[in-house]
């Protein structure tokens, strides 16, 4: 690699990191190229020449914290006995205990929205997707029989009642539930969700 190609994925490195803690301070609405710049050490209109957009920007930053948000849930599906249903209890406290940790982040991977008429580059689809493996995994050994599409929908389904609980309950609002009180929730319908899925014997 040439020092002009090494200098400049180091300082793409650097704005994505600078743009990191900028939203973990204050969220997408706090991201702003210049002051980017400056913390990076380079003109305002070089930022393009590092990234094509804040799009890409915010979506390389979500990349990492989708790293990070992997390698916990992944933590967590090792941590016990491979149970599913267990698994998928650990699972779910995981995420809430990821997005309570790391708010502004977990918040910025929901409200990002592309620029019109722009759609989501297949890399941030696919990496969004791997996510899903995490419950459909224990699905699958729990309900053998369904085929793969509706495991996919179970997968969402789920997905969507944990994270709409973890919403709800870490808004920063009078709805906001504390956080013991809020895991205890997230396990309770968790396991509703296994035990009403799963088929009552004859």
């Amino acid at each position: 690699m040439s020092k002009t190609l090494e200098r400049r994925e180091k300082l793409r490195e650097a704005l994505i990191l600078a743009a990191e803690r900028g939203i973990e301070a204050g969220g997408l609405t706090g991201l702003k190229t210049r002051e980017l710049a400056r913390e990076i050490g380079v003109a305002n209109g070089a930022v393009y020449n590092l990234v094509e957009d804040m799009d890409e920007l915010i979506l390389r930053v979500g990349s990492r914290t989708l790293a990070r948000l992997d390698a916990a849930l992944s933590e967590a599906e090792s941590r016990g006995p491979a149970v599913p249903a267990d698994m998928l209890v650990r699972i779910a406290l995981a995420y809430c205990d990821f997005a309570a940790e790391n708010l502004q982040l977990w918040r910025a991977l929901f409200e990002h929205r592309m620029a019109p008429g722009k759609d989501l580059p297949e890399w941030a689809i696919g990496e969004q997707m791997n996510m899903f493996r995490h419950i459909h995994r224990p699905l699958a050994v729990l309900y053998p029989k369904r085929s793969a599409e509706e495991l996919s929908v179970t997968a969402r389904s789920m997905f969507s009642a944990v994270h709409g609980m973890v919403a709800l309950g870490l808004e920063q609002k009078l709805i906001a539930v504390p956080l013991e009180a809020l895991r205890s929730e997230v396990a309770t319908i968790v396991t509703a969700m296994v035990t009403g899925l799963t088929p009552k014997p004859d």
